[in-house]
């Protein structure tokens, strides 16, 4: 059961982060779009993502992460690499809804941040990926 739990918590989490790396990618074409039916595009691309693709996924990331670690809590709760991959995956979460902050306000068109502020904001689940990856596979602090 335990490999079953773990190929689905990597599935997720993978699709999970696609949307992370996705969404303010489109924020970045939105913030740079004039014309009406672009942004209207935009807005309808960002919402899907977001509540059909991103919503589902990390809530399926952390239930296929809590199966993981109601396998063997007491191995995990003595691991400091799990603290802070608990920690990592608490900072993606609230970069999450960041990403829901910055769509209802690029949705009700009061958008004040530029493209460049999205293309730098854009970058930063990158450095969750490679942090959390490096935390599972490596597991310094051991």
């Amino acid at each position: 059961m335990y490999d079953w739990a773990k190929a689905f918590h990597i599935i997720s989490m993978t699709t999970w982060f696609a949307a992370l790396f996705y969404l303010p990618r489109l924020f970045v074409y939105h913030a740079t779009a004039r014309d009406k039916i672009s942004i209207e595009r935009f807005k309808i691309m960002q919402s899907r993502l977001y509540h059909g693709i991103a919503n589902p996924s990390m809530l399926a990331t952390m239930l296929f992460g809590l199966w993981l670690f109601s396998m063997s809590p007491t191995y995990y709760l003595n691991q400091v690499w799990f603290d802070i991959k608990l920690l990592v995956v608490a900072l993606a979460v609230i970069y999450h809804f960041f990403c829901l902050r910055y769509m209802l306000i690029l949705k009700a068109d009061a958008n004040l941040k530029s493209h460049l502020y999205f293309r730098i904001f854009n970058e930063i689940p990158v450095v969750f990926l490679v942090s959390i990856v490096v935390l599972v596979v490596v597991r310094p602090f051991q």
